[in-house]
């Protein structure tokens, strides 16, 4: 496989009052494209926080993340300050986020959770009308996570495992190089949390992008390709999901 994301010698420190702390160390990764990355470790040790760099939501002291996505020309997701247009674009064209909270929209329906992104990207109101296409992949989208029959359903008539679904499939929408994935079944029972994570590894494989997947959770870990471990900023182990789980396990 050709790797698509590198994140290269991430760095950053905080500083606040007096207090300097180091959140993440000179940390290094690579993720191949259709390969779903897991990152876990001990609450407090960077995992969320580098996720967020990934992302582009924010910027480290030093080091960068490079996306290689399907066109071939690379893209610094370091470059620019998260709260600027050009990262805002970024983030828009080639990433797609889930978030631990599903945060639907409790006005809109199903359909129209996904039908929102293409809106927002071409900048048009909610209310807005979709194009053919778009509402033709919205649907599709929500068949290939099990829930064609419910596009016309609201937020509150769903489950909490449908809701993280819905949160899957908005996060294809826009057809990203990368996806990246934050918590994604905390508040789901473990049946619901397995059928999630087996959704995600197999989408990614499908699409062909590189994901990572940041979870406590070792019984989702062990549905993944590859796990890391982060302890206080610092990358330190990197093996198949099944040999780290039997050691993060214990330190969790």
């Amino acid at each position: 496989m050709n790797t698509h994301l590198s994140i290269n010698n991430i760095t950053l420190d905080v500083t606040d009052g007096s207090t300097h702390r180091r959140i993440l160390d000179n940390v290094s990764l690579q993720v191949d494209s259709g390969e779903l990355l897991g990152i876990t470790g001990p609450s407090g040790s960077g995992k969320s926080t580098l996720l967020a760099i990934a992302g582009a939501l924010q910027k480290p002291t030093s080091g960068s993340v490079t996306l290689l996505p399907s066109s071939g020309k690379s893209i610094d997701l370091t470059e620019y300050s998260p709260s600027s247009r050009q990262a805002a674009a970024l983030r828009r064209r080639y990433l797609g986020i889930v978030f631990q909270q599903a945060n639907l929209f409790p006005s809109l329906s199903i359909l129209d959770q996904l039908l929102v992104m293409k809106r927002l990207d071409r900048v048009v109101p909610l209310g807005g009308k979709a194009r053919r296409g778009e509402k033709d992949k919205a649907h599709r989208l929500l068949e290939h996570v099990g829930l064609g029959e419910l596009g016309h359903r609201m937020p509150g008539q769903l489950s909490g495992g449908q809701q993280a679904r819905v949160n899957v499939a908005r996060a294809l929408m826009n057809d990203p190089q990368l996806l990246l994935i934050d918590e994604p079944t905390a508040a789901l029972d473990s049946e619901a949390a397995t059928t999630v994570t087996q959704l995600i590894r197999r989408l990614v494989s499908e699409a062909q992008i590189p994901a990572i997947y940041v979870s406590h959770d070792t019984e989702q870990l062990a549905e993944l390709d590859r796990v890391v471990t982060l302890r206080d900023g610092i990358l330190a182990q990197k093996a198949p999901a099944e040999p780290t789980l039997a050691q993060s396990g214990a330190c969790l």
